[in-house]
């Protein structure tokens, strides 16, 4: 099922470049009390944009005041405000545009300024404050959120209705990475208040984190039945995604953008039919939902992120780091910049990847400092570009936590077989593909896994299956991948002689009497069994076993070697 962009895709040569990024992060906060917040440190580009929607609802209600009372009764309502769209989005369950989650943040924090006792008002900003950090990739603010939702708590206990609280203290340990924490606080509030719709989707992410597939689905289904609409079906949807329903994923994305009436809406519609495109090996159709992810919201860093992904798979490298680059200066996060480094390598061009990894290991250690738990992509850059045994011991710590999706048992089992246990890594990649659905970095893993330790037929039909579904997976792995099948394939038909089985003994040939004048005749020996493929050796590229790691390539500059720590690895 093939689904079109919902607005007139672009064509192949004509990818719009995107709004010129903002200048100025945020700066970190200073650390701050519980009991007073200050004013937030955003960027100047937003503020204004904010402060300007402000300023035009104040000069239209001006203007409504002014009109003579007669013209007053058919003139329509003015346009919601900023705070009123914030508002509006979150009750639907889709995220609010950034210059209207601004002025949403400023707006609360004015009015607990006044109000400290209104426990729904600090709810609601720490709530923002998570939303805003997952946005920024600023993760000081996942700081204030907890203060802000503890300030809410001890004016009015959870025990007391104050179940917004806890809502917001599932989302902020799921932001975090704490997905033990999201579902204990999810799980309070269920228990209390079961048809509250806005606790299951902290619940669906907190299921998915732990491998508890099951559960996930069922929330899904509750959470679609309390609150059926846009936000169900995209909840739908990424189900269908991460469990292999293709189809139902198409169907359930395409209904969701039809259903979507703001410009953030759409985005995040059109950027998820972007991301199927992308993995079903589309990378033309992929190309053109980004396209129209950010046509609906230009400033939207995962389809410039996943467009930079589907630009490079069609060699237009160019355009692909046009496109990283401005994803990064939207939305500084973590696995762009991984991404970006690995094109930088694949490229050849060490010089910026080396900086662009040494940027990524900065960011993990800040987000580190604020409470996030980053073992899995820092034990996915360790595994595949720096020291295996520190990813098996990050990625074994999170298994120990209950952390056991289909991406956390991908990256551990790649790690143990770079390390040199493919025996060990079987399980774990094995359970990767059987939980993570189509997933072609997890097929091709495993195949590479299976060919280490010579069980070549699997190895051959699971590399063959991660290329089949999208040939262009990783610019690093998916080559590696291709290299290794057509190692596989161009096995001599045989193989040599010693993988041959030994034939069965014969039996001593049974005498006959002379007189009869017949030879001894002796047993026909065992029919041989099918070939089996010959050994060979894997590349060195991902996917081929441990190697030495690159030096000039590790996660910072002046990072210590094979066998050590980095920076800010736990």
């Amino acid at each position: 099922m093939d689904v079109m962009p919902q607005q007139p895709p672009e064509s192949p040569d004509s990818t719009e470049p995107p709004l010129e990024p903002p200048g100025t992060r945020p700066a970190p906060p200073d650390p701050v009390s519980s009991d007073e917040l200050p004013p937030l440190s955003l960027r100047t580009t937003l503020r204004r944009a904010a402060m300007g929607m402000v300023a035009g609802a104040v000069l239209v209600t001006g203007a409504v005041v002014a009109v003579p009372e007669d013209e007053k009764k058919s003139a329509p309502p003015p346009a919601p405000g900023p705070v009123s769209r914030a508002l509006a989005a979150t009750d639907l369950g889709y995220p609010a545009s950034l210059s209207d989650l601004t002025a949403l943040m400023g707006d609360r924090q004015q009015w607990v300024g006044t109000h400290p006792s209104d426990a729904g008002a600090w709810a609601l900003l720490g709530a923002s404050y998570v939303e805003w950090a997952q946005r920024s990739a600023d993760a000081a603010y996942f700081g204030r959120a907890e203060q802000a939702l503890q300030r809410s708590l001890n004016v009015e206990p959870g025990e007391k209705g104050n179940t917004a609280a806890w809502v917001g203290l599932a989302t902020l340990a799921n932001a975090r990475g704490d997905f033990g924490a999201a579902k204990k606080w999810g799980e309070k509030v269920r228990a209390r208040e079961p048809k509250q719709w806005a606790v299951y989707p902290p619940l669906i992410d907190a299921y998915n984190g732990l491998g508890d597939y099951k559960a996930s689905r069922t929330a899904v289904g509750r959470f679609t039945a309390l609150r059926p609409g846009g936000a169900a079906l995209l909840r739908t949807a990424r189900m269908y995604r991460d469990h292999g329903g293709r189809e139902e994923a198409l169907a359930n994305a395409q209904a969701a953008a039809d259903r979507a009436t703001t410009p953030a809406q759409k985005a995040e519609c059109l950027y998820l039919l972007g991301e199927l495109a992308w993995e079903r090996g589309k990378p033309e159709e992929a190309v053109a939902q980004y396209g129209a992810a950010l046509r609906a919201d230009r400033t939207h860093p995962a389809s410039l992120a996943g467009r930079a992904r589907a630009l490079a798979a069609l060699s237009r490298t160019d355009e692909a780091l046009r496109d990283y680059r401005a994803a990064l200066a939207y939305l500084p996060r973590p696995e762009y910049m991984l991404e970006l480094g690995e094109l930088y390598e694949s490229l050849g061009r060490d010089d910026e990847a080396r900086n662009q990894y040494g940027q990524l290991g900065e960011a993990l250690t800040r987000g580190d400092a604020q409470g996030v738990d980053n073992a899995l992509l820092r034990g996915r850059f360790e595994a595949a570009h720096g020291d295996p045994a520190v990813a098996v011991e990050l990625l074994q710590a999170e298994w120990g936590r209950s952390h056991r999706s289909a991406a956390v048992a991908d990256a551990l089992g790649w790690a143990l077989h770079r390390s040199g246990d493919s025996s060990a890594a079987l399980r774990y990649a094995t359970q990767a593909v059987d939980t993570g659905g189509w997933n072609a970095s997890y097929m091709s893993h495993l195949g590479a896994i299976q060919q280490a330790l010579k069980d070549y037929g699997p190895a051959r039909r699971n590399l063959a299956a991660a290329l089949g579904i999208n040939p262009h997976f990783s610019p690093l792995e998916a080559p590696a991948s291709r290299e290794a099948l057509d190692s596989l394939a161009q096995l001599p038909p045989g193989g040599p002689q010693d993988m041959r089985p030994a034939p069965e003994p014969e039996p001593a040939a049974r005498a006959e009497p002379e007189a009869s004048g017949r030879v001894p005749q002796r047993q026909a020996p065992a029919r041989t069994p099918e070939p089996v493929a010959t050994p060979v050796a894997e590349p060195s590229a991902p996917g081929a076993g441990p190697q030495p790691p690159d030096p000039e390539l590790r996660l910072a500059a002046g990072a210590p070697g094979p066998g050590t720590h980095a920076p800010g690895s736990r």
